[in-house]
């Protein structure tokens, strides 16, 4: 293949252009040049095909110290190179490069296994504290959108991707995800061989890293960070849930009701605990008519049996259950009351409150491809899960029963007892991953409160 140089529209790279054979005459010439991008234009005569080409190089060349001594110039890679790092508290060293913000920062790395949806993920609370590892490749192609948020921020603690995208391509798209990323104080690392760690995590369990850019941080000073930070017995929830009562009224979108025909007159009110709950949760009470009270976590149980409510919602979040006894109590002193529904933190507070044990799982369940066996009806649920904890079932007294089982490990997924009017699962039922298989779980806890005021 025979490159011939071709004039540029500027002037001021005739030089360039004549000189591409001999480089120092180029650097030379370059001191001459105006300090922006400047674009080179190549014809390229392909021998195999006989056609004549036509390529541009984009180089930005800037006078600074000297280029093989001759020259005062400096040429910027046009690549990004690795300027960050993941640290992981087994010793392992990640190099990867960075987008969003900068900084260190410390947490739980976890993996997802979702293949859409990362939007969501980024403002799940329920995320609070954890690096979040899609183990899906190719990460940012549609952008962001404020209608995809399931809460006001981002709370996790920093995404781990293998490839960024380099554009965006959706119709609701408003801005890339390392603007996003960046506007919300938010550490991004991608080119990372996303595989070989989950592959780590897999084996050893969930563990602490630290993602720094900071060069001043050396590998040792790091990797300490990451020994000496724990997550386990940590109260997460208070960081994220809301301050003060309020009342949601937000429906589920008509362009993605899928319940369109379905007449939803109950008119239920239902007390929602905010352990970190997601907005989804509060849009498909909504739609099937509920009028929703959200309370903050520490929201006396008396209260809420004074507002007369037909049922209590306790939500998702963030940790370590075990952390949050004040939660466990203000559960157990309602339970009984009035009919009760637990979604995923709020299934494993109801597991502690009933008189059950919860334990750390060894990595979790992370995505929207999980398969859940209902145990009353044989039907298979695919399913939205987002925890590092689990109820232990054998530790569970006469009358609560288990209704629901991870069928990737015979997992505790749901819970129920007839005797008290309530019910939980262990994952997310009014997630969409796909397929809506889990939102009739909506239509149980109308059920309940319907057969409670019977």
């Amino acid at each position: 293949m025979v490159s011939y140089p071709l004039p540029t529209a500027l002037e001021t790279l005739a030089p360039m252009a004549a000189a591409m054979e001999n480089p120092l005459a180029v650097a030379s010439n370059a001191k001459n040049l105006p300090r922006h991008k400047l674009f080179m234009s190549f014809a390229v005569h392909s021998k195999r095909s006989g056609k004549l080409q036509v390529v541009s190089v984009h180089q930005r060349v800037k006078a600074a110290s000297s280029l093989y001594s001759d020259c005062d110039v400096d040429v910027q890679k046009p690549w990004k190179t690795a300027d960050a790092r993941l640290v992981l508290e087994d010793g392992s060293i990640w190099k990867a490069k960075s987008f969003g913000a900068s900084g260190t920062q410390v947490g739980e790395v976890v993996f997802n296994t979702s293949l859409t949806g990362y939007q969501e993920i980024l403002t799940d609370p329920s995320y609070a504290g954890q690096f979040v590892l899609m183990t899906n490749p190719h990460i940012g192609n549609t952008g962001v959108n404020l209608d995809d948020e399931e809460s006001s921020q981002c709370f996790l603690a920093g995404l781990v991707i293998r490839s960024l995208s380099i554009c965006t391509s959706n119709w609701r798209c408003t801005e890339s995800l390392g603007d996003y990323l960046a506007k919300r104080n938010i550490m991004g690392i991608y080119d990372v061989d996303t595989r070989a760690i989950t592959r780590r995590l897999r084996q050893d369990g969930s563990l602490i890293g630290v993602l720094s850019t900071e060069e001043s941080q050396t590998d040792e000073e790091l990797l300490e960070i990451a020994r000496k930070w724990k997550i386990v017995g940590v109260d997460l929830i208070s960081g994220v849930s809301c301050k003060a009562p309020f009342v949601w009224s937000q429906k589920t979108h008509s362009e993605w009701e899928f319940h369109k025909h379905q007449n939803q007159v109950e008119n239920f009110h239902v007390v929602a605990y905010d352990f970190g709950i997601k907005h989804n949760i509060l849009r498909r009470l909504a739609s099937y008519g509920c009028k929703v009270t959200v309370v903050p976590s520490t929201w006396p149980a008396s209260e809420t049996l004074k507002m007369k409510p037909d049922g209590v919602l306790f939500s998702n979040g963030p940790g370590d259950p075990a952390a949050v006894p004040y939660a466990v109590e203000t559960v157990r002193e309602i339970i009984g009351k009035v009919p009760v529904f637990g979604i995923c933190m709020g299934h494993q507070l109801l597991g502690q409150a009933l008189g059950g044990k919860t334990f750390k799982m060894k990595f979790g369940h992370h995505g929207g491809n999980h398969p859940v066996g209902n145990l009353r009806n044989g039907r298979v649920e695919i399913s939205a899960q987002n925890h590092n904890y689990a109820v232990d079932p054998a530790s569970l007294p006469a009358g609560v029963e288990v209704t629901h089982i991870n069928l990737n490990d015979k997992s505790c997924a749901g819970l129920a007892c007839a005797e008290l009017n309530l019910m939980s699962l262990q994952y997310h039922p009014e997630s969409s991953p796909g397929p809506h298989d889990s939102d009739p779980a909506f239509r149980e806890f109308m059920e309940l409160m319907k057969a409670s005021q019977k």
